[in-house]
């Protein structure tokens, strides 16, 4: 068991390191800003500023499962401290959903070709899909660690 764990919280270290320089890395390949300089790139967009502040509740869910996992591998998965890390992915999930709406705001009215528009709401729609799915594994696990929990209570 705690090999398995070990592989998924060194597979979940490596989602968030991908993710982060995919971050970090993306702007300066992109097409509009090839020959943009540093301060163009990071300071005068406003969707690119969006996109790092929601990614800040993707980090966090990542940080939990490996936290959850963490747990799991030293045979505390019915603590309360799990039950804690799942209600914060959940929260995560929710967040980033609701990151995914907003940034409706930003594509529609300022940015671009009306061609471009379909490759962005199929995006949206992919991490929405995501983001719903995760929030409701946690929310079924949570219920399942809680119900659980208090049967493992009410036999003490």
């Amino acid at each position: 068991m705690k090999r398995n764990t070990l592989f998924l919280q060194a597979a979940v270290v490596f989602a968030g390191a991908g993710a982060l320089a995919l971050l970090l890395l993306e702007p300066h390949l992109e097409g509009r800003n090839v020959n943009s300089t540093f301060f163009e790139i990071y300071f005068k967009d406003p969707f690119l500023a969006y996109a790092y502040l929601a990614s800040i509740p993707f980090f966090i869910a990542l940080y939990q499962i490996f936290n959850v996992l963490k747990f799991v591998g030293q045979n505390r998965t019915f603590s309360h401290e799990t039950g804690k890390a799942l209600r914060i992915i959940k929260y995560c999930a929710i967040s980033i959903l609701c990151f995914i709406a907003g940034s409706v705001i930003f594509i529609y009215p300022m940015f671009g070709d009306k061609d471009d528009r379909p490759a962005g709401v199929f995006m949206r729609l992919l991490i929405a899909f995501g983001s719903i799915v995760i929030a409701s594994a946690a929310a079924m696990f949570e219920k399942i660690l809680k119900n659980a929990m208090d049967s493992k209570l009410k036999t003490d």
